[in-house]
């Protein structure tokens, strides 16, 4: 459905930290900084053996502030209610903040498992595990 995602940081190392231990509990390793090619300072993840979808952080391009986007929301799909969990742990652990523990939304789908949160910079963060969705993440 998508190639890739990105969204702005301010503080790249700081966001770099977050984001290699929450997405490491989903599975995602983070891309070669050769992969990231002649742009400002960033970094990107992906499933291994992958080329595409990623998902980025990165300084704005136009060098403007980076900024959360209100309505704007990025979820990553997990492969178990324990890796949706986990990720929302992680993301608590290292300054995430609650906008919704993980539990079952039963208004998004019989099957589907969610936990929501914000990144330290305020980027709203959706991990959740669905059995119609597993197929996709192989």
């Amino acid at each position: 459905m998508f190639s890739h995602i990105q969204i702005g940081a301010r503080d790249v190392p700081a966001m770099t930290l977050f984001y290699d231990t929450v997405l490491s509990t989903l599975g995602l390793v983070r891309l070669a900084n050769e992969d990231i090619d002649n742009s400002p300072a960033g970094a990107g993840w992906q499933r291994p053996g992958h080329y595409w979808p990623q998902f980025y952080i990165q300084l704005p391009i136009n060098g403007l502030a980076a900024t959360w986007g209100n309505g704007v929301q990025v979820s990553f799909g997990a492969h178990s209610i324990e890796q949706v969990d986990a990720a929302w742990q992680a993301a608590m652990r290292m300054g995430g903040t609650d906008e919704g523990p993980p539990g079952k939304r039963p208004q998004y789908g019989d099957d589907y498992y969610g936990a929501y949160c914000r990144d330290p910079e305020g980027n709203k963060l959706c991990f959740v595990f669905a059995k119609t969705l597993v197929p996709e993440l192989k």
